[in-house]
């Protein structure tokens, strides 16, 4: 039984490879005249535009800086423009999360990192910590923690997105679902 399947393995395989040698190789000419378009676009002409697989993920803030949720998705018309924006609200770790879609162009894109105007939001300074100075013995700080080094802006994508609007407000939104209808 095994010598059978062994010999119909080897005709299979003769039968395929005759089938590759009977193809007739194409010309140098011939792969130059069909070879796709050269770009017509100059890689740099892309400087300034955001990639899309970055904005999905990207944490939405209110006007007062307060956390309003992540945008899950992004919806295109069939030209491919984006049109909405699905925006992920409360839940945890995606479980109980509220889906709403806002249009596109209520959603503000924002370069700059969330300025933190609260006591308690703010980053302590010195104590016993990483890269802090330490306390002696008293309580006492012995030297201010050094500031904490700006993160280098990425030009493919934005820091956050800013919707106006407050967390129960996008709750007491419609719920976006996907539909096959």
């Amino acid at each position: 039984m095994l010598i059978k399947s062994a010999v119909a393995g080897l005709a299979a395989s003769a039968l395929l490879a005759s089938v590759a040698f009977a193809q007739a190789p194409s010309s140098t000419t011939d792969r130059a005249t069909t070879a796709a378009p050269a770009a017509t676009s100059d890689p740099s002409s892309f400087k300034g535009n955001w990639r899309t697989s970055k904005l999905v993920g990207l944490n939405v803030y209110n006007d007062s800086n307060e956390s309003l949720g992540s945008i899950n998705d992004l919806l295109t018309d069939k030209s491919g423009n984006i049109k909405a924006v699905v925006i992920g609200v409360g839940g945890f770790l995606g479980v109980g999360e509220h889906l709403v879609a806002v249009p596109m162009d209520k959603v503000k894109f924002v370069d700059e990192p969330i300025a933190y105007t609260g006591a308690s939001t703010q980053p302590a300074t010195g104590g016993a910590r990483p890269g802090g100075t330490g306390t002696t013995g008293t309580g006492t700080t012995t030297g201010a923690a050094p500031a904490a080094p700006a993160p280098k802006k990425n030009p493919w994508y934005p820091d956050h997105a800013v919707f106006s609007a407050t967390k129960d407000q996008l709750k007491a939104m419609p719920e976006f679902k996907y539909t096959t209808d």
